[in-house]
């Protein structure tokens, strides 16, 4: 059976709680595939990828290979710091792939090989004694530098030295090295594992039993990497803002042209300034307060980015994930939103204020909204859904509080209104857009986040969500900033001189 070896946190021995891995962005899922690497380090390693863009001066393949190891270093440490759901998953092949068929023929074998041996007389234990050899270096693993008497149970009780000479002077008792075994797996594992564990004590026959041992320390491997990772957030964090800054520099050393994706974004941000505002914020602001300014709305651009056609800011790449997937979120909301507030407005004082309607009106819309961006969306038929639903609970919820239906003449009326909701030059969709804008830039705006900015007039149906994702975007800015700040103050500097264009 092939070795799987683990390097996990030193203080594996201790009892953890595990949680369920969340579902992740591509980035999330590339930065668990390098951790999954270093725990399991006798995997076949992968081809690595060269950088894509080509550099301005002339540098060796080692250079390069260097440099994208260190921005792949960088892509795994932020993720875990600013990912708090960050879980390691076990790596499995996908159902019906050639990878996985390949690997149950190959542990067939194994298996059934080892069953052979052992039904041989005498008994042959050679691979039995090759696998108690992983399993004594897992269990060793798991120990703190100090646990020598730990070490020494192990030592001594899985000897392969003495288990070799026993079962050549056939003296050795397979069950009992195995029952050691089990013994100390509950010792070290986290406690979701307890039953699994427990389970294995029930297993009388040792070709299934090591094989159940081994799916089990398969599972604690995982638990392990991810107790290791919960205990180094809080120290990471702490010096992760000058790690991923230096490494940054290392990339832009090699590669000076690094900057330029970045330097559009924030040029153009301040150029949009200056003509929606007609130069009057930067007549009234002091040059601090007016680089803070066009800094804030760049990031809310990035809510509103284009990504099949405009090239995402280099130093914002690394949780374009991060911001796609809240801008999806806040694309449905501010639909929601809008809808919600067309039927209020059209209803009028007859459903205001009436128990547990406009829940059950915004999961409606919620459930139709699910899947809008998806391939499939149908987005004209999803609208003639929609209205035609919310009539009729309209209908139900006035007929039910003494209310006389909607005429069919305002029926009509109001699916008319939600329909043109899907147009985004729709003036209430705008209207929206422009409150959840000015909402989220409120959590920008504010260093202490004790309590979010004041909710604008129709919002009132989404807060929730939308307070969600102000506290992520302002964490996820934060923490760029402090990251990034000195490139953007050099970059802010020359935009933000007079002239209004900085050199490229």
């Amino acid at each position: 059976m092939p070795k799987e070896s683990n390097e996990s946190s030193s203080e594996a021995n201790k009892k953890m709680d595990s949680k369920g891995p969340e579902d992740s962005t591509e980035q999330s899922e590339a930065s668990e595939e390098m951790l999954r690497k270093r725990i399991r380090t006798n995997t076949p390693s992968p081809n690595q990828q060269t950088p894509q863009s080509s550099p301005p001066k002339i540098v060796s393949m080692e250079e390069l290979m260097e440099t994208a190891k260190g921005v792949t270093n960088m892509a795994l440490a932020h993720e875990i710091v600013v990912n708090g759901g960050f879980q390691v998953k076990a790596s499995e092949p996908a159902e019906g792939s050639l990878e996985k068929r390949v690997k149950e023929i190959m542990h067939k074998v194994f298996w059934d090989s080892l069953e052979t041996q052992l039904n041989d007389d005498p008994p042959v234990f050679d691979h039995a004694i090759k696998l108690v050899g992983e399993i004594k270096e897992t269990l060793q693993s798991f120990l703190m530098p100090g646990q020598t008497r730990l070490k020494g149970q192990i030592e001594e009780a899985l000897d392969l030295t003495l288990i070799q000479q026993q079962a050549e002077n056939g003296a050795l008792d397979i069950s009992k090295v195995a029952q050691f075994i089990i013994s100390m797996m509950g010792a070290f594992c986290a406690p979701c594992r307890d039953e699994d564990v427990r389970k294995l004590r029930d297993i009388a026959d040792i070709v299934p039993l090591f094989k159940a041992i081994f799916e089990v320390l398969d599972k604690m491997k995982v638990d392990m990497a991810n107790f290791a990772i919960s205990s180094l957030r809080p120290h990471l964090l702490q010096q992760s803002v000058e790690y991923e800054r230096k490494k940054f520099q290392e990339f832009l050393d090699k590669q000076p042209n690094a900057l330029d994706f970045t330097l559009k974004w924030l040029q153009g941000t301040a150029d949009s300034l200056r003509e929606s505002e007609g130069g009057a914020a930067s007549d009234s602001s002091s040059p601090s307060q007016l680089a803070l300014s066009v800094h804030n709305q760049a990031y809310l651009r990035l809510l509103n980015w284009d990504h099949g056609t405009d090239s995402f800011p280099e130093t914002a790449l690394m949780d374009r994930g991060r911001f796609l997937e809240m801008q999806l979120e806040l694309e449905r909301l501010a639909l929601v939103a809008s809808v919600l507030l067309i039927v209020y407005n059209s209803a009028g004082e007859a459903i205001s204020g009436l128990p547990g309607l406009m829940d059950r009106l915004k999961s409606t819309i919620k459930i139709l909204l699910a899947e809008m961006h998806a391939p499939s969306f149908k987005l004209d038929e999803t609208f003639t859904a929609i209205g035609e639903k919310l009539c009729l609970e309209l209908g139900e919820c006035l007929s039910q509080h003494g209310f006389s239906p909607f005429h069919t003449d305002r029926q009509s009326a109001l699916k008319g209104q939600i329909a043109a909701v899907k147009s985004q030059d729709n003036p209430i969709r705008k209207l929206i857009d422009s409150r959840i804008q000015a909402y989220l830039l409120g959590f920008l705006e504010s260093s202490q986040h004790k309590s979010p900015p004041t909710l604008p007039g129709g919002l009132a149906p989404v807060s929730k969500e939308l307070e969600e994702v102000g506290v992520k975007l302002s964490r996820l800015v934060n923490f760029n900033k402090l990251v990034y700040s000195p490139f953007y103050q050099k970059i802010l500097q020359d935009v933000l001189q007079p002239g209004g264009s900085a050199d490229t």
